[in-house]
């Protein structure tokens, strides 16, 4: 491949991830998973600190899976890191069946009144038993 065509590959990926990246954080401000998490903590004033955060862990994320960066962190920092991602993760799912109505459409529909912390709870503890299975027993 000649100069022009790899210069030619390098712009189309490039916008590409802009693309994806953009459609990601559209995505996030749609479900106001930070404004939610700032109010419900009481810290609202520091908005403005969260999305910088946001679009910072964005730029590394990315940066780290394209540049595959070796962080020696060690044990620790890896069970930060999952528990970290666990939490973003859980807090966009929930964000997600909140803003569809997933959860009052479906107890509705089954007619039930009482002990959706516990279906809740359930579904939370069957998506950890699942990602567990999934990276440690059929992954390998």
């Amino acid at each position: 491949m000649n100069l022009l065509e790899n210069s030619i590959l390098a712009l189309i990926g490039f916008a590409g991830g802009l693309i994806v990246a953009g459609g990601v954080f559209a995505f996030i401000t749609l479900l106001g998973v930070v404004n939610r998490l700032a109010s419900k903590t009481g810290t609202a004033k520091h908005i403005v600190l969260y999305e910088n955060m946001v679009i910072i862990g964005g730029i590394l994320g990315n940066s780290w899976f394209v540049y595959q960066w070796r962080l020696p962190f060690g044990v620790i920092g890896l069970l930060c890191y999952g528990l970290f991602s666990g939490i973003f993760i859980g807090c966009q799912a929930m964000a997600l069946a909140e803003v569809l109505n997933v959860i009052p459409v479906f107890s509705k529909r089954v007619r039930i009144h009482y002990g959706m912390p516990y279906i809740v709870a359930s579904i939370a503890c069957g998506k950890a038993i699942g990602a567990y299975l999934q990276l440690y027993i059929w992954g390998q």
